[in-house]
């Protein structure tokens, strides 16, 4: 019998289940390995619309063209088996797409691997959730993490639904996450963010001595989608004018302590842009000591060598992944060898995470620990790092 024979007859004698968003993650989905959650593979209906700049292509080459991860003979396969649809219906590998049309990828999906931390509860009340974040794991569904989320995992192991994430935090960086319990509460916290009623406040672990006294930066962060970062711009000296694209940005930074190689900062950001308190940092001389991408050039070389995030991390006896990188959950058993399905058309199969991931991600020396409003504060306890002893 052909491979290729097998493989049809494997893929009609398996048992599909399509997973929706009205399917809650649940305790059983998640396998834990060497201090790494991963999420069991499961079938998901992608969907998107064509584009006009894609219409008058085949189904085949649009994805091929528009979507590399995977091979153009998966494509033919996928379109020939009916795993990619337009407008529900099965087509041929030659047909033509047309603008607005929904075309559906039935998919074996795996997610991307996180530590293992837990989410650890620090507040439950009526109206509000408030958590640690570790770091690696993001907030919400984003890209091709759904289950793998704070907001999955709280449904999972804590049956805890329909939260309300009112600020986020990168998937990186660690520390307090409130969750409102209800749209109304949410709105009411949105609102005061909004108005400039919130403090916010972290801590960084830093490259150097960072200046004792009180150090603002005020200078706009250009954050660039495509490379994934941000700039900072200033305003030239002299007379030369030169519209600056960054958005207004200010930073108060004030030292903790230092060591005499690094210093723990408390970053007080007073606007919101994306990397802020990151670039900021960078800008002072001080960049956090194991963000590669905001880094000088000297030391981005030195890290790129052999100490980069996770062994940076693993080198401090008091950073956050050393003390909690082999420690699961609490109440899990280690499910290591426990199986998941295999899809014979599957290209990350017979791997839990997909290509790409190894896993063994850390996260930045950068951690919330405040949030103040009007008539109420929340705090998280501070990480390990920062104790600089």
């Amino acid at each position: 019998m052909s491979q290729k024979r097998k493989r049809r007859e494997d893929e009609t004698e398996m048992e599909i289940v399509w997973q929706t968003p009205a399917n809650p993650p649940e305790r059983r989905d998640y396998i834990f390995r060497d201090g790494v959650r991963y999420v069991k593979p499961y079938y998901f209906e992608f969907i998107c619309h064509v584009k006009n700049r894609w219409a008058g292509k085949t189904i085949v080459d649009l994805f091929a063209e528009e979507f590399k991860g995977r091979p153009y003979d998966y494509y033919v396969s996928a379109v020939k088996s009916g795993r990619i649809q337009v407008d529900g219906e099965v087509v041929p590998v030659s047909y033509i797409v047309q603008p607005s049309q929904k075309i559906s990828h039935f998919l074996h999906r795996h997610e991307p691997p996180v530590r293992a931390w837990e989410v650890s509860i620090l507040q439950q009340e009526p109206e509000v959730l408030t958590v640690c974040k570790p770091a690696t794991v993001p907030v919400h569904p984003c890209g091709q993490y759904r289950k793998n989320t704070v907001v999955g995992i709280l449904q999972a192991e804590h049956g805890l639904a329909s939260l309300f994430p009112i600020h986020r935090l990168d998937r990186l960086v660690s520390g307090l996450l409130i969750l409102a319990r209800s749209a109304s509460k949410a709105d009411q916290f949105r609102q005061q963010i909004e108005a400039g009623m919130v403090q916010k406040l972290y801590v960084a672990k830093v490259i150097g001595i960072f200046p004792e006294e009180e150090v603002v930066v005020n200078a706009n962060v250009n954050y660039n989608a495509r490379e994934g970062r941000s700039t900072v711009e200033v305003e030239p000296v002299g007379n030369t004018v030169v519209p600056l694209k960054g958005k207004a940005a200010s930073t108060k930074f004030m030292r903790i302590r230092t060591n005499g190689t690094h210093s723990t900062v408390l970053c007080k950001p007073i606007t919101g842009r994306t990397h802020q308190i990151r670039v900021h940092l960078q800008y002072t001389g001080h960049p956090i000591a194991n963000d590669l991408l905001y880094l000088s050039e000297v030391v981005t070389d030195r890290f790129t060598k052999g100490l980069g995030v996770d062994r940076a991390a693993a080198k401090s006896a008091h950073s956050l992944a050393s003390a909690r990188v082999e420690a699961s959950p609490a109440g899990y058993e280690d499910n290591s060898k426990e199986a998941f399905s295999i899809d014979p058309m599957c290209t990350n199969c017979p791997n839990l995470a997909p290509q790409g991931y190894d896993g063994h991600e850390d996260g930045l020396w950068l951690h919330c620990v405040r949030y103040t409003g009007p008539d109420w504060t929340y705090e998280c306890p501070y990480p390990d790092w920062a104790l600089l002893d």
